[in-house]
């Protein structure tokens, strides 16, 4: 935990703008808490270049530094508009083909071969991030017809969404898993699925759990991925949501509700929520966002993210390090002035109903371990909780009680300690292994007064299995400080 107080993570997206050196150690002391590859730009071997770069300025810098690889999905664009673009004004009639070649003001080729076969009279599709919009009014054989409802200039190959429940295109696509399997290899601590409609999309990756395997990030960006919420967080070990595609997908008066039930759900499944997408979009040009993106940023912290994520204004804007230390200090105010009464109210009411199995009932034991362990430190005013933890469950378990005191999460893991980067609050810290549990506790203990997390005196509550064998945190203790 930073010296600001800050417990909120930052999630920043390397792109051209950030991935030299000097940006980088900038980011990483400016806040920078984990690092997000978008591959759906530029090549797996550029990416991979980027992944051993910050790995190295991490080490440097002495910071567990996370790596997340975003999967690019089944992406659609249209065919290219060229460099100067075209308007299409509002209520403008135009033709929509498959095709890759050329698009025009009056045909616009879309590289989906299935387009004509599942979309309907009255679909909306979008164009460039939802910048221009079009509604369909008639369907041929070889053609759609559509009518501009929302207009503007396109240029180059703009992204094109098409209702999701109208895709013939599964997830994750043949692309994602050659590129996943490159960083698999690479040993990338998260990797992020695009476009999931269900839990059985995850199961698709045919990754190992973590944390033997990358934590799977479930995008929550379709209208299935809130219907079948409840199985993908089961299924998934982080949910991030893509506000982008998501307030395309459903009407943009829901989209601040959607956000907060999204974070509920993840608060009740012990599940690392990441807001994103244009939380200060406008630092890509200027050097301070809008009071509209600052209060965002407040809101996505009072809502309770685990961590917000920066996109295009670390990829390719002006000033990277400028945007994080802003997006630092944002969230710092926030978690100083969060109310934690009203937390407790709501966090206390929410439960899961667990699945009837071995996990299952492993999970409600380190669910109810760390309630408890909150409850005590809350009435003895201790001064952190310490978690000793395998694959960092028991860390995000306490983290969704919003504890006022520091949680430090050992682990003798290395991708654990990174993948704790987007987990509220922790500080991850190494442990040597796994032992009898009064030599781990006393080795944890001795690291955080050694590091200057606690002092000598000071009230500490440990959780933590009973032996190098315990497959769930089945020990709860007090201890003071010597």
């Amino acid at each position: 935990m930073e010296s600001s107080g800050r417990r909120t993570k930052i999630l920043a997206t390397v792109g051209p703008a950030s991935d030299s050196d000097a940006t980088l150690r900038g980011m990483i002391a400016a806040g920078m808490d984990a690092v997000r590859l978008n591959l759906s730009h530029g090549t797996v071997e550029e990416a991979l270049v980027v992944h051993r770069r910050v790995r190295t300025l991490a080490r440097e810098a002495g910071r567990d530094v996370g790596t997340l690889v975003d999967l690019p999905g089944p992406k659609i664009r249209a065919a290219s508009f060229g460099r100067d673009g075209v308007d299409l004004p509002d209520g403008k009639r135009i033709r929509l083909v498959p095709g890759n070649s050329r698009s025009t003001a009056d045909v616009i080729e879309v590289g989906y071969a299935a387009l004509l076969d599942g979309i309907e009279v009255g679909d909306r599709i979008s164009f460039g991030d939802g910048a221009i919009d079009i509604e369909v009014v008639d369907t041929a054989s070889d053609h759609l017809e559509a009518i501009v409802s929302h207009g503007g200039r396109l240029t180059g190959r703009p992204g094109v969404h098409i209702p999701s429940e109208r895709l013939r295109v599964s997830t994750p696509t043949d692309d994602d898993l050659r590129i996943l399997d490159a960083f698999v290899e690479e040993g990338v601590d998260m990797v992020a699925l695009s476009f999931v409609r269900s839990a059985h999309d995850i199961r698709r990756l045919g990754t190992e759990p973590h944390p033997r395997g990358p934590l799977v990030v479930a995008k929550i960006e379709t209208r299935s991925a809130i219907d079948n919420l409840a199985g993908i967080l089961e299924a998934a070990g982080a949910i991030m949501i893509a506000r982008g595609d998501l307030g395309i997908e459903c009407s943009i008066e829901d989209l601040p509700h959607l956000q907060k039930h999204i974070i509920r759900e993840c608060i009740a499944h012990g599940r690392p929520a990441i807001t994103a997408t244009q939380m200060l979009e406008s630092m890509s040009h200027a050097p301070t966002p809008t009071r509209a993106e600052a209060s965002d940023v407040a809101n996505a912290v009072f809502d309770g993210s685990s961590a917000v994520m920066l996109s295009g204004e670390t990829a390719t804007g002006t000033d990277p390090v400028n945007v994080v230390a802003t997006m630092a200090r944002l969230c710092a105010r926030a978690d100083a002035n969060f109310d934690v009464e009203g937390w407790t109210r709501l966090v206390t009411r929410l439960r899961v109903n667990d699945p009837q199995n071995s996990d299952g009932r492993y999970r409600r034991i380190t669910d109810t371990m760390t309630d408890a362990a909150w409850r005590v430190a809350q009435e003895l005013g201790a001064n952190a909780i310490l978690c000793l933890t395998r694959s960092g469950f028991t860390v995000r378990a306490i983290a969704r009680y919003r504890p006022q005191v520091p949680i430090l999460g050992f682990t003798p893991d290395e991708r654990v300690l990174r993948q704790l980067a987007i987990s509220w609050g922790a500080t991850a810290l190494p442990l040597s292994g796994f032992a009898d549990n009064e030599e781990m506790v006393r080795e944890a203990v001795t690291t955080a007064r050694d590091r200057g997390l606690v002092r000598t005196g000071d009230i500490v509550v440990v959780l933590a299995g009973i032996d190098g064998h315990s497959r769930t945190t089945d020990v709860l203790r007090v201890l003071q400080v010597t």
